[in-house]
């Protein structure tokens, strides 16, 4: 019998796949390597799989740095280049606050306040809905 949970690798951060969803939650402090390790996981794993989602839970996440904005910033922009959308979930206030006061704006990324209200936001838009068509992002 396979175990269903994926086995931690050191320097990788487990992506897990619901449907056309990948799931990705982040903990504590996430090192430089560990992050751009993300950021071609996720890239291959988007390309090999076809998904057309990425969801990004920060919530664990007390501190976010310019690095980490950018990485954020360019996994949403690989993401689209691959037909897929990015969504951040659980973003502290003090979080926001911090990515202002750098002047990230992070162009590519929607958010949500949590998990559950992301993956519905990913649901209803998602290409196979009722609508159909072409996914269009505000600019």
């Amino acid at each position: 019998m396979s175990d269903a949970f994926p086995v931690p690798v050191p320097g990788h951060v487990p992506v897990l796949r619901i449907g056309d969803v990948l799931l990705v939650t982040l903990q504590g402090d996430l090192h430089d390597s560990t992050a751009q390790q993300l950021q071609q996981d996720l890239a291959e794993t988007i390309s090999r799989t076809g998904v057309r989602s990425v969801l990004i839970d920060i919530s664990g996440v007390e501190i976010v740095d310019s690095f980490l904005g950018r990485v954020l910033a360019e996994i949403a922009a690989q993401a689209k280049l691959l037909a897929a959308r990015t969504v951040v979930a659980g973003m502290r206030p003090a979080v926001a606050i911090t990515l202002v006061e750098l002047g990230l704006t992070l162009p590519g990324l929607s958010t949500a306040l949590s998990t559950e209200a992301a993956m519905e936001l990913l649901t209803r838009h998602s290409p196979t809905s009722r609508s159909g068509g072409l996914r269009q992002e505000s600019p």
